[in-house]
């Protein structure tokens, strides 16, 4: 499939041919949800923790004698059906990360590729390269472009003064093409890939 290439000052840069494996293929709604489940499920932090009766500050000492009150026995107020006692099978520290094999991720990504393309969702500029960090530059750029909540996929480098200009913009997001990922991908109203990033991507999933 082609797709037209665009300057950053709007201009046109001819046009790119995109491989159909990667970027022609239908969106599959179920492998797109398990790859974010996986991302999303890696980066939760599982700190969660409360404390258990062995961790609770009261006494150990037994309350009241076991029998001859008319209720029920108990031992000491660290257990649970009191207020304040320790909580009986509570969230303790943990990673919440479950394997997805590497064949599935590169699917996703893929997928994720391709539901941007036929969303009309996917942008190709020559290059990112910009002759001085200027954010106001670039900010009027976008704004010519019409872009709104982008993202942007570069070669396996970024280019400096881009990202540097890129970094106080609001909606803006620029990554390397290593760091392409699915959640990131869908979560742009608009995938911006310059030249570099294409052939990159291409070449990791080809």
């Amino acid at each position: 499939m082609k797709s037209n290439v665009v300057k950053l000052d709007a201009s046109a840069a001819g046009e790119i041919e995109l491989a159909d494996e990667v970027f022609g293929l239908e969106p599959r709604a179920d492998i797109l949800h398990r790859v974010v489940r996986y991302q999303l499920a890696k980066r939760q932090a599982g700190t969660h923790k409360v404390k258990t009766r062995s961790e609770t500050s009261y006494s150990t000492k037994k309350i009241y004698r076991q029998k001859g009150t008319g209720g029920a026995r108990h031992g000491d107020r660290n257990a649970p059906i009191f207020r304040k006692g320790g909580v009986y099978k509570g969230p303790t520290p943990r990673s919440h990360a479950h394997d997805l094999n590497k064949k599935f991720r590169k699917l996703g990504l893929k997928h994720a590729l391709s539901a941007k393309a036929g969303a009309g969702e996917l942008v190709v500029i020559e290059t990112s390269e910009m002759a001085a960090p200027k954010t106001g530059e670039l900010a009027k750029a976008i704004k010519s472009l019409g872009w709104k909540k982008a993202l942007v996929i570069d070669g396996a480098e970024v280019n400096a003064n881009f990202a540097q200009a890129a970094r106080n913009i609001d909606g803006l997001d620029v990554l390397p093409s290593m760091g392409a990922n699915v959640y990131d991908i869908l979560k742009a109203r608009t995938l911006v890939l310059t030249k570099a990033g294409v052939e990159a991507l291409e070449a990791r999933l080809k």
